[in-house]
Formats: C-alpha cells, sequence, structure tokens
C-alpha cells in the first residue's frame, strides 16, 4: 500500500493580515454602517411623534433583568395590596405570633378596616382572649406595622339558636316561658 503524502500546513501569518482582509471585505458587502461594538440600538415605540433612539449602555436600567422579589414587591405597593399580604402572612403565622396554647383555642376569621376578628371554641376562651387583645393589638401591630390593627373583636362558640326548630313559640319570649 503507498503511503498517502502528509498534507502540507499552510504558513501561518502571525499578524492576521489575511484574516482582516476577509473581514473587511464582508463588512463592506454590508447595507449601512453596524453599530459600535457593545451597544444595542433599540427603538422606542411610536407615541404619535417621531421615534427616537434608545441605547442600551452599561449602566442599571428598567429593561435590565430583575429580581422577581423587588418585582412581587413593586406589583404589591402598585396594587395596594401590602397590608392585605401582610395580615394573610400574619394568619399563617397565628401560632408563632400569640403562642401555641392560645392558638389551639382561637383562630384568626377576618380582617376588615384594621380590625381582626377572631373566634374562639368556648366563652372561658374568649374571655381569657378579650383581656389579652391589647398585647395581641401591640404584637401584630409589631409584626405588621403600627396602626394596622387597631381592635380585635373576639368571638365565642357558635351557640344553639332558639329561633327556629321544635322549640320555638310563636308570638312569645320561646323556651325561657316553661321554665318557671
Amino acid at each position: 500500500m503507498p503511503e498517502q503524502p502528509e498534507p502540507q500546513q499552510e504558513a501561518h501569518d502571525p499578524q492576521g493580515i489575511d484574516l482582516a482582509r476577509s473581514l473587511a471585505g464582508r463588512l463592506k458587502g454590508m447595507k449601512g454602517r453596524p453599530a459600535r461594538p457593545g451597544r444595542v440600538v433599540r427603538r422606542k415605540r411610536s407615541t404619535g411623534g417621531t421615534t427616537e433612539p434608545r441605547v442600551s449602555g452599561a449602566r442599571p436600567d428598567d429593561r435590565d433583568p430583575q429580581l422577581l422579589n423587588d418585582t412581587i414587591g413593586r406589583l404589591l405597593r402598585d396594587q395596594g395590596w401590602e397590608v392585605d399580604v401582610a395580615v394573610h402572612g400574619v394568619m399563617a403565622r397565628w401560632p408563632a405570633i400569640v403562642g401555641p396554647e392560645v392558638a389551639q383555642h382561637c383562630v384568626p376569621e377576618r380582617y376588615a378596616d384594621t380590625e381582626l376578628t377572631v373566634r374562639t371554641d368556648s366563652t372561658a376562651w374568649a374571655t381569657q382572649v378579650r383581656m389579652l387583645a391589647p398585647d395581641l393589638v401591640r404584637r401584630l401591630n409589631a409584626e405588621l406595622g403600627d396602626g394596622t390593627v387597631t381592635r380585635v373583636i373576639v368571638i365565642g362558640p357558635n351557640a344553639p339558636t332558639w329561633r327556629k326548630g321544635p322549640r320555638t313559640v310563636r308570638g312569645g319570649r320561646g323556651p325561657r316561658d316553661t321554665y318557671g
């Protein structure tokens, strides 16, 4: 088998003049002038007038990628949802704020107009939470910001009603009439 001749390597041009000439030839064929290297030219949307070029530079810009936390914070501020989200966060952390024993016997039900409504599972705990209400308002305002909660409304357990059912008396005072 005859040996194949080794391919000849071209002589290396240490200054790269051939490469520069080929690039220059390609650029001559392009229409218009290329933008300056490192800068991107973008056009603003037309607002009825003329469109002006907007140049993106090295400085921070609104068009740069943003952190998710900053973007969500700006959305909450713009929509006015900050207080509502903070209050719902407190409701989720209720046991950590009031303590595990109190949290077993009362739960926050609703927040409206700076008033927090709390439901307890017994009348004894309703009385206890009413006594703790000023301290609870202080803790909640420390978590949410001053003036966010001005009052805690405590509701006891749901009691049976005598207005409907087999023991209802029309026109009278109800079952109390039969007790003596």
